[in-house]
């Protein structure tokens, strides 16, 4: 689930080719240190707005798709509100 507290949440199904990417893995930490899902049963929530969330499967989809992952790890986090300093 993704959405900010207070926000309707939305439902994503994200490939598994996600899981080791750098801005993925911050959503994950995110969430751990919001929710803390140690013990969590059931999907796990990202709290990040919506339209954000789609920014970054975007930037994730097109670093994938180019073959550059090794090129763009870790680039677009400063901009990317979901992530908290």
């Amino acid at each position: 689930m993704v959405g900010e507290e207070g926000e309707e949440q939305q439902r994503f199904v994200v490939p598994v080719i996600y899981i080791n990417h750098p801005l993925f893995l911050r959503l994950l930490k995110s969430a751990e240190e919001e929710f803390d899902f140690h013990y969590h049963k059931g999907p796990i929530t990202i709290p990040c707005h919506v339209e954000e969330f789609r920014n970054i499967q975007g930037l994730i989809d097109r670093e994938t798709n180019n073959n550059n992952l090794h090129h763009h790890h870790g680039h677009h986090h400063s901009q990317l509100s979901c992530f908290r300093v």
